[in-house]
């Protein structure tokens, strides 16, 4: 598939990017490059291919799931601009 300076201009301003006039049939034969490249990979037979989450095999730490009351209030507001009764304080907004 080939993609015309037209096409990268739309592209370049679809995805919010300045592109020079003069860069753009550079960058129409680099997105041509992508295409023609995923097109190789769709001929690639994965029958019988798992699909992976990673390049290397690893286990994910697990931690055990307990529901507890958190206990680190005053951590929390240690930070806090101001706190009143153990509350955030924010000044009124709406009247």
């Amino acid at each position: 598939m080939t993609i015309t300076p037209d096409t990268a201009r739309k592209v370049a301003h679809l995805a919010r990017i300045r592109v020079a006039e003069a860069d753009l049939p550079a960058l129409a034969g680099e997105l041509s490059n992508i295409l023609n490249f995923m097109e190789q990979l769709n001929e690639v037979d994965v029958e019988g291919v798992e699909p992976m989450t990673s390049v290397t095999p690893m286990r994910l730490k697990w931690r055990a799931d307990v529901v507890d009351d958190g206990g680190m209030q005053h951590k929390i507001l240690s930070n806090a601009p101001d706190a009143r009764e153990g509350f955030f304080a924010v000044p009124k907004v709406v009247e």
